[in-house]
């Protein structure tokens, strides 16, 4: 097995006060759907993608990813359709939340929120309260008027609310 001395992306992130340049962004998410790509192309789907499951392979910024945990994915067939609740409340996508059927596009959704806090150092939907979370995830679109959004390019705007 690889060795991967670089921590989980949720600590990488936090020795960063979860706030990478676009630049890097860029690099990390380009890696991360390539994966994404790969796993869909074979009917895996992950569905519990989030930072402290995705690893680092160094400490430093130009550190690979590599996505771990697949202990909530599930095979799907073509046009399978799935209802079970699986993910983490921050990251999980909003037909989950309201238990229709899912397919593969979960993970994307996912990949977006990991976007958003990889380039603004927050969550898009958060709250002390789960509740809420879930209200916010399901009926709200995601704002961008945070004064971090300023130094942002439009193109990455553009990908963090396209759903």
């Amino acid at each position: 097995m690889e060795y991967l001395n670089g921590g989980d992306f949720f600590s990488f992130l936090e020795k960063r006060k979860f706030k990478l340049g676009e630049d890097t962004a860029k690099r990390l998410a380009h890696q991360i759907s390539t994966a994404l790509y790969y796993m869909h192309s074979f009917g895996i789907v992950h569905r519990d993608l989030k930072p402290e499951n995705i690893l680092m392979t160094s400490n430093d910024d130009n550190s690979n990813v590599k996505i771990v945990d697949f202990g909530l994915s599930k095979t799907f067939g073509p046009g399978e359709l799935c209802k079970e609740p699986f993910g983490t409340l921050c990251y999980v996508a909003p037909e989950i939340l309201l238990q229709k059927s899912y397919d593969k596009s979960v993970d994307l959704w996912s990949l977006g929120v990991i976007i958003h806090l990889m380039l603004s150092g927050t969550l898009p939907f958060d709250s002390e309260d789960d509740r809420d979370i879930a209200r916010k995830t399901i009926y709200e679109e995601v704002s961008l008027i945070h004064p971090v959004w300023e130094t942002v390019s439009p193109e990455a705007k553009d990908l963090i609310r396209s759903k």
